[in-house]
């Protein structure tokens, strides 16, 4: 059992109730959580994953296991909007799950536009970006990419990202909730990344193909 005494475990909210998923049901509530996190974008797993971590570090929880099951569940969770893009189309889709509580319109054509963007390649990078993370899967289900090409860009997007947060939270140890406080810089940092790898891709084709002509 999760032993709740001391500060950074005795927690209210959203925090608390996946605490009590983790006490209840060890690393799987991990992957619970980053389910319906997937499949509603308002949860942030910039809160749930780092204090995951810090229960790991404690020992409270296997720290490998959290990261596969939190990449199970957004893996599961990616599926299902992956089907309802699919059977439903892009439009039915989002007129249907925009009646959710605090889910923006908007949102789902920042990751629509991100898909006709970037491509297969959006649902990859896309498990980086707040707002595009979980909604990726949907215009990916619209378009019919191929299962197998989105189950490994899904799996190994969100195991990076899951990675990422839940070993900055064993790292930082009491003070993991910093994560939280500083995320925005962290999302920052993500995008400049990304940027970077992609003007490198770019680069690279350009000096292939004048090295070909």
């Amino acid at each position: 059992m999760i032993r709740t005494a001391g500060n950074p475990t005795e927690l209210g909210g959203l925090a608390g109730f996946a605490l009590t998923l983790m006490e209840g049901i060890g690393e799987w509530g991990v992957g619970l959580f980053t389910l319906l996190e997937t499949v509603f974008p308002p949860i942030p797993s910039e809160v749930i994953l780092p204090l995951a971590g810090f229960l790991s570090q404690r020992g409270e929880l296997n720290i490998v296991l959290v990261v596969i099951t939190s990449t199970l569940g957004a893996y599961a969770g990616s599926l299902i909007l992956y089907w309802l893009g699919a059977k439903l189309g892009m439009d039915r889709a989002i007129g249907w799950l925009s009646k959710l509580p605090l889910v923006d319109k908007q949102d789902f054509e920042k990751a629509a536009s991100w898909f006709s963007r970037h491509g297969k390649s959006a649902v990859f990078f896309g498990r980086f970006i707040p707002g595009v993370r979980s909604l990726i899967s949907l215009p990916a289900g619209a378009e019919r990419m191929h299962l197998l090409t989105f189950t490994l860009f899904t799996v190994a997007g969100s195991a990076i990202w899951n990675g990422l947060l839940i070993g900055l939270g064993a790292a930082l140890g009491t003070q993991y909730e910093i994560i939280e406080k500083y995320s925005d810089y962290l999302n920052y940092a993500v995008y400049a990344a990304i940027v970077g790898v992609v003007v490198w891709l770019v680069i690279r084709r350009i000096r292939r193909r004048r090295a070909a002509a």
